[in-house]
């Protein structure tokens, strides 16, 4: 029998546990969730008897290897820092992996060691990135079969609220895991626009909000992922014009963003004593940023409350991450939404061509969502 062991069972998981949970039945497959929270974990699986929930400290290495040793297929659904404690004990024991997260520095470190135990470890397979991947190489390839020449490619993807259940100022829920959303943006961004490199800071990320339109919902704003000229080599668009990967919001988002990314109200690196801090001290540097288009939507946070912040912060983005959660969380019923938008500039038969290529998809609700 082969086991398939899920190592994270938070917000993006719920979807991927009721499809392993149907196919573990059919295939006769045994399948292991691990979790920080055993309970939470289990009340996904509805106590069905196709599941066996364990608790797992991830950071707990004896723990982790042994609950890693039954499986066959691992995958990790942590947070991307910690995949590659994971990815260590599937070398070591022999275990595939797959992963949702970018393919970082550290997981490449262990490519010959992957190779040698002849091991399949597939990185970069969620929404994005992921499916942008695929979408976007299938339009690609048949674009160079018809003998057309790609001079600019942009790619826009975003997980954000329906429309129906968008009842916020920020037009923004959280869906996924809000620790990528505070940190999101933080090593700045690189992409290529024509023919030049452009590189932007983490402080100037948010400053103009682009825009493009989209069928049915209007004007949506994007600022450039962290790395776009990794995927040239990939894409095989070496000589191209424009490349650039994009994160999609709605526009009100950046007016409230920039000014606390400009406020280091998001730092994650220096350490800060919560001893008698409010929400109004502990956000007083964004006060030099507010202005009438984003007053609204920092109040609308509590920035300016004079409540304790949480006593177990311990830094500036613990703090913001505790108020996106407690404000912009998703209520029952609520339905989150994903936007992709692919935009190619060609040449062909000496006409220059514009494709799109676009998709849709609502969640069934704030559990199961898109």
């Amino acid at each position: 029998m082969k086991t398939i062991l899920l190592i994270g069972a938070g917000k993006s998981a719920t979807v991927l546990i009721n499809y392993l949970l149907k196919e573990a039945e059919i295939n006769k497959w045994k399948f292991i969730i691990a979790d920080a929270d055993r309970e939470q974990a289990l009340a996904k699986t509805n106590n069905s008897r196709f599941a066996e929930v364990l608790h797992l400290d991830i950071t707990n290495e004896k723990q982790r290897e042994k609950i890693i040793q039954r499986a066959h297929v691992v995958i990790s659904m942590m947070p991307p820092a910690l995949h590659f404690l994971v990815a260590k004990d599937c070398v070591e024991y022999r275990k595939h992996l797959l992963t949702a997260s970018y393919l970082d520095e550290d997981m490449k470190s262990l490519k010959d060691e992957i190779h040698q135990r002849k091991l399949f470890f597939l990185c970069e397979m969620g929404l994005d990135p992921g499916i942008d991947h695929m979408s976007a190489m299938k339009i690609i390839e048949e674009i160079k079969e018809k003998e057309g020449n790609i001079r600019s490619f942009k790619s826009h993807c975003g997980g954000l609220v329906a429309p129906e259940s968008d009842d916020n100022p920020w037009h923004y829920k959280i869906s996924w895991n809000p620790r990528n959303i505070v940190l999101a943006g933080s090593t700045g961004a690189e992409y290529k626009l024509n023919d030049e490199v452009k590189k932007v800071s983490y402080e100037h990320l948010f400053d103009n909000a682009n825009t493009v339109d989209i069928d049915g919902l209007g004007k949506l704003a994007y600022y450039p992922n962290r790395d776009s000229l990794s995927y040239l080599p990939v894409y095989k668009l070496p000589q191209v014009a424009s490349f650039v990967r994009t994160t999609l919001r709605y526009p009100a988002f950046f007016l409230g963003w920039n000014a606390i990314v400009k406020a280091g109200l998001s730092n994650d690196i220096t350490e800060i004593d919560t001893t008698g801090l409010t929400f109004k001290k502990w956000s007083a540097p964004v006060l030099e940023y507010v202005n009438e288009n984003n007053e609204s939507l920092l109040s609308y946070l509590g920035l300016f409350e004079d409540v304790p912040v949480p006593e177990a912060a311990t830094t500036s983005a613990n703090i913001l991450q505790h108020l996106l959660e407690t404000k912009l969380g998703m209520k029952p019923g609520d339905k989150d939404m994903i936007v992709m938008l692919h935009e190619f500039e060609y040449e062909f038969n000496g006409k220059q061509k514009f494709l799109q290529s676009s998709l849709i998809v609502k969640g069934e609700d704030n559990l199961q969502t898109a």
